[in-house]
């Protein structure tokens, strides 16, 4: 048996640093591109769901617009209709369309919906507009926007005939919207959203503030 040489002593072996481990709520690069590529998808959706009756659309042709697989659709939202049903709600986009003081709301309202056109080609209530396209689907989307939206809406305002005063409001702002967005009015697009805004707030707000 052969000693081992002379002053060397056995090697060890300094323990390997421990790779963190995911936690719940992580939200690391792999959520983020989740959740990038799931609004992408409703995206693509909310896209042919204003130009296309929903019957006609395919989750290939949705697919194809958020550049996606179909079973990637499939694997996030688990059918067509689940996926639509997202596109028909305006919960999220309400909540982001009222988040403000009442007193400035009307201010915050026309300025969501212009910089929500021009900046991300998405609107937060104009596809109400399209409800005659869907059929019995029309008929959710009309439901949908009139209790998440108007009847939301009209919940907040004090005095008088809150309720009709709400889609008063409603009913100024998808105007803006649709010349905006849909007629595309080149005088309107060329002037900066803050001038816009400025003129046609006050507009919406008047209906928001009890006279």
């Amino acid at each position: 048996m052969t000693a081992p040489a002379s002053g060397t002593a056995p090697q060890s072996r300094a323990p390997q640093p421990q790779a963190p481990q995911p936690r719940a709520g992580d939200t690391g690069p792999a959520r983020r591109d989740a959740e990038a590529t799931k609004a992408a998808i409703i995206r693509a959706a909310r896209h042919l769901l204003a130009r296309h009756a929903h019957a006609d659309i395919t989750l290939k042709a949705v697919a194809e617009r958020a550049g996606v697989s179909a079973p990637l659709i499939l694997k996030y939202f688990g059918n067509k209709d689940a996926l639509f049903a997202r596109v028909m709600s305006f919960e999220a986009d309400a909540e982001a369309l009222l988040d403000a003081p009442l007193a400035g709301l009307g201010h915050h309202m026309v300025r969501h919906l212009l910089t929500g056109q021009a900046e991300h080609g998405a609107d937060p209530i104009l596809r109400i507009v399209f409800a005659p396209l869907h059929r019995e689907q029309g008929d959710t989307l009309r439901a949908n926007f009139r209790a998440q939206v108007v009847d939301r809406l009209g919940e907040r305002l004090t005095g008088p005939d809150a309720g009709v005063r709400a889609e008063l409001a409603v009913s100024t702002l998808l105007g803006l919207g649709v010349m905006y967005g849909i007629a595309r009015g080149p005088r309107v697009r060329d002037t900066p959203i803050d001038e816009i805004t400025a003129r046609y707030a006050p507009v919406v707000q008047g209906f928001l503030t009890p006279q």
